[in-house]
């Protein structure tokens, strides 16, 4: 179809607006319909924010773009609306009020009427005012509980949709392999099972509640050099198969998600968005996905702005439409009049214009958009009348709920680790005594928020705007949890401060204190304004600041010292891995953060999290991950050791277990067999308790160099005292498979072993069994999963 309009007689109910044909004809049939124009304003977003009035959406002028003008683009149509709540604080039913309106504008605008969707941030809670902050996603992967985060991706996405959300962007599946990366904190941890099954368990959330999910960033994004954001991927064709590509694949199998977003990254020359072999060979012809690929903010433009790959933001469209990019967020900029001239020009096909545009339309009729009843009208505004004054409405939607707060306590509780206990902890809340509760978080309410929440996204540009939602200090917690203790406060130092002019008040306290809970950790921020998120690299896995020496000051004072760190990321701790009396690990977990850690701290809840990141014992050995091959660890051939000092999967409880009798029914296996064992996990001691069964396998020969071990199962056991489990797994050939020399994943014969463990340093029972018979080729059709049967066992 050329520009002109076509002029034959439209059908009262055109068969686009036909609910009983399919998808597919109903779509078929509107393109055929539309100008090219109309085609490509279904390919772009345009960055906007609610009124807090009610009244239409106001485009969001950002530092990297021009103005939009919405009367010049709306008689066209329009694909996408970036953050309408992310953007400004805005009260929950206004924002809502002002979306509905704004879609009322677009489809009055164009002549087919069709809305955009809308699309949100929502990587630890929808990014809106007033909404639920929820633990950062390391923190997700420190509960290693997926039904856990898809109830509470529900959540997230019920209270999106109930306010006229189409989209989430998240969650993030990039693998840890750096942990100076700045976005860290975004990620679910360094191996890429548990990021598959955390991650597809959000997404299956999310789906279900009717929102659009986003895996992200597609791919590689987290091996940049140096952990530098943006910097340049070096990696080879085997990591990226067997570390960076596996969660994504496990979630397009099994998650039914909907959209993928390219990473901004170059793996060895090619940057993502412009990556055919990625975006459509792998993602598309391989795995069979069939939704959206949306562009990361203004990555199309960095093609040619920051990668030097395209000479025009019109050869930046065509690169990133052929490698298969279908829409440019978060404004319109390449897709625009860059476009339309390349394809006028006979530069790019319009058939590629009209295969993105299928996909984007394909997405709105399943989403309900194409509909005739189709209404702009959100759950949260039915039966409420919309003409009445907006201040009417102010404060009738809640964003925040009681049920949400409890599910965000529910899933901090489970993510705080406990790193070390010397006997210390629990606290008994009921004996009287002084604690020095000594740092830079001890009294800062937003010291449990990532950067992507919202009061520190957006708040932090808004200072006088209330912060929307109840943010306990780490000091009103305590308060709270031990009433009869005195709690003492003393900063000592700022979070990246250089002075130690607060050391000698905070170093008096402890001295007069019966124990020290030393606050320490991150700020969240962007771009430089904190000491973790997007573009807050570190250049040491130290400590920020002087809060190393503050915590060696304190452990010097002879006071029990029990360090608790709210991080975006892993620190080396110095001596105070050994020689606090206790040491507990927070990953930014959300607004009721500092509940549950002082609920740990007393014992009421007993500790169940694990570390999905290896914590380094020296701040100067990244790049390291406990995923590395022989000569990745510990070697006489280097003088650099990055043994960790806690590793991947560690965490302690209040309670003690015994594993037992481990039983293989037979030792050798073929290459497209299974492994069946069983053995019992009990707990021993006198306290309620959770322990996590970590399946890790060690293939000592093969080849290719292979990592020592990799997690390839786990299941949470919660046991009573004196009770224990018989657990009977199954573990199918296909999970030893690896990229081999040719590129193709196999498994080979040979021995192999299968470590139960407490966590990666802590192997408690391991069968050792041999495969046999020919190499056998997989492809991604092979199984991705152990499975586990977990049966009551009497103790004796």
């Amino acid at each position: 179809m050329t520009d002109e309009v076509a002029t034959q007689p439209q059908a009262p109910h055109p068969a686009w607006r036909d609910p009983a044909l399919s998808a597919e004809a109903r779509v078929d049939a509107l393109i055929r319909e539309m100008t090219l124009k109309e085609k490509t304003a279904q390919l772009y977003g345009v960055w906007v924010g609610a009124s807090d009035e009610g009244a239409e959406v106001a485009p969001h002028q950002h530092d990297m773009e021009e103005p939009v003008d919405l009367d010049a683009l709306l008689p066209d149509g329009l694909g996408q609306l970036t953050r309408p709540f992310g953007t400004v604080p805005v009260d929950p039913a206004l924002g809502a009020l002002s979306l509905m309106r704004t879609q009322q504008r677009i489809t009055a605008a164009n002549r087919f009427g069709i809305p955009a969707v809308a699309h949100e941030e929502c990587l630890a809670g929808f990014a809106a005012w007033g909404a639920t902050a929820y633990p950062v996603p390391l923190s997700w992967g420190a509960t290693f509980d997926p039904e856990l985060v898809r109830e509470m991706a529900a959540a997230i996405g019920h209270d999106m949709r109930a306010v006229g959300v189409h989209q989430g962007l998240a969650p993030v599946l990039d693998v840890v392999r750096d942990a100076r990366w700045g976005r860290v904190e975004e990620t679910i941890g360094e191996d890429p099972y548990l990021v598959g099954t955390i991650a597809t368990a959000y997404v299956q959330g999310l789906e279900a509640a009717g929102i659009v999910a986003t895996l992200k960033h597609f791919a590689g994004y987290s091996a940049s050099r140096a952990g530098r954001n943006l910097a340049p991927v070096g990696m080879g064709a085997r990591e990226l198969a067997d570390v960076i590509l596996p969660p994504f694949e496990m979630a397009v199998r099994e998650s039914g998600v909907r959209s993928v977003m390219h990473a901004y990254t170059d793996t060895d020359g090619i940057p993502s968005a412009a990556d055919e072999q990625l975006l459509t060979e792998l993602l598309r012809d391989t795995w069979g996905f069939t939704g959206t690929v949306v562009a990361d903010y203004f990555g199309i433009a960095f093609l040619k702005t920051l990668h030097g790959v395209a000479g025009t933001f019109g050869d930046a469209a065509g690169t990133a439409l052929t490698a298969g990019v279908d829409v440019e967020l978060p404004t319109v900029k390449a897709f625009g009049a860059p476009l339309l001239d390349m394809v006028r020009q006979g530069n790019v096909s319009e058939g590629l214009v009209d295969r993105a545009v299928r996909r984007v339309l394909l997405q709105k009729a399943r989403l309900g958009l194409l509909d005739p009843e189709w209404s702009p009208v959100p759950p949260a505004l039915r039966g409420v009348d919309t003409t009445a004054a907006p201040d009417s409405l102010r404060g009738t939607v809640d964003l925040d709920t009681a049920a949400n707060r409890g599910l965000a306590g529910r899933i901090a509780e489970r993510a705080v680790v406990l790193l070390r206990n010397d006997g210390a902890l629990p606290l008994d809340p009921r004996t009287p005594r002084r604690i020095a509760l000594i740092g830079p978080n001890a009294e800062a309410p937003t010291a449990v928020l990532g950067c992507y929440s919202f009061p520190v996204h957006v708040g932090g540009q808004h200072p006088d705007a209330p912060l929307g939602i109840d943010l306990p200090t780490l000091r009103e917690a305590l308060v709270e949890e031990f009433p009869t203790a005195d709690v003492l406060v003393a900063h000592g130092t700022g979070i990246d401060d250089a002075g130690t002019e607060g050391f000698a008040e905070a170093l008096a306290l402890a001295r007069r204190a019966d124990v020290v809970v030393a606050a320490l950790g991150d700020r969240a921020g962007l771009f430089g304004r904190g000491t973790s998120g997007e573009g807050c690299d570190a250049e040491s896995l130290a400590l920020p600041g002087v809060q190393q020496q503050l915590l060696d000051a304190l452990l010097g004072t002879g006071t029990p010292v029990v360090t608790t760190l709210l991080t975006g990321r892993p620190y080396a701790l110095g001596r105070a891995a050994d020689e606090s009396a206790a040491v507990l690990q927070s990953f930014f977990p959300g607004e009721a953060g500092t509940a549950a850690i002082a609920s740990v701290l007393s014992g009421r809840t007993n500790p169940s999290g694990r570390l999905p990141v290896s914590v380094p014992r020296h701040p100067g050995t990244q790049p390291s991950t406990y995923l590395a091959s022989r000569l990745g660890h510990t070697s006489e051939v280097s003088s650099i050791d990055p043994t960790p000092a806690f590793g991947f999967g560690h965490g302690l409880t209040y309670t003690s277990f015994a594993w037992s009798d481990l039983t293989v029914e037979d030792t050798d296996v073929p290459t497209d067999g299974e492994v069946r064992l069983a053995f019992t996990v009990a707990n021993t001691g006198d306290r309620a308790g959770t322990e996590l069964v970590q399946l890790y396998l060690h293939d000592p020969v093969a080849s290719v160099v292979q990592p020592v071990q990799r997690l390839i199962g786990y299941v949470r056991l919660d046991l009573p005292p004196g009770e224990g489990k018989r657990i009977h797994a199954v573990v199918p050939a296909d999970l030893a498979s690896f990229t081999g020399r040719t590129g193709t994943r196999t498994v080979e014969p040979g021995e192999l072993e299968l470590r139960l463990s407490a966590s990666s340093t802590d192997p408690r029972l391991t069968a050792r069994v041999t495969l046999t018979g020919p190499v056998r080729p997989l492809d991604h059709h092979r199984r991705l999963h152990a499975d586990f049967e977990v049966l009551p066992h009497a103790v004796r």
